[in-house]
């Protein structure tokens, strides 16, 4: 499990490809925000977590599958992990930021849908739906 990355992914890199492509600026794994969220765009109040779907257990995707040995090990493991989502997406809703996730498996098969979903909720951002 040392080998297993937590910041510069290649999902992260994909999505912050497409964001800047299109015109977006951001800041990576901001340290001074609860759970140094993986993309914050400021100028939109926005934070985009890209979680893996095996580690932060997307419901009803393939790759979220549990490991047949110590499974009581790996069910705590991804609760703990679960439970530490909602923690930073709540502190970060309670200081006004809106939160989105963007899935491993969402962005490997539709990245273009899933490029624009995130505008479409940037552009309600901005006008301040």
């Amino acid at each position: 499990m040392s080998r297993i990355r937590s910041k510069n992914t290649k999902p992260e890199k994909r999505l912050r490809s497409l964001l800047h492509r299109v015109g977006y600026r951001f800041r990576i794994n901001v340290k001074r925000l609860p759970g140094s969220p993986d993309i914050a765009l400021p100028k939109y109040r926005t934070i985009i977590f890209v979680h893996g779907c095996f580690w932060h257990r997307h419901a009803g995707c393939k790759y979220a599958y549990t490991p047949k040995s110590r499974i009581e090990f790996w069910e705590n493991k991804f609760r703990n992990t679960i439970e530490r989502d909602q923690k930073k997406a709540n502190a970060l809703e309670a200081s006004g930021w809106q939160v989105l996730v963007v899935w491993e498996c969402e962005l490997k098969n539709n990245p273009q849908v899933v490029l624009m979903s995130i505008i479409e909720k940037l552009k309600e951002v901005r006008n301040g739906s």
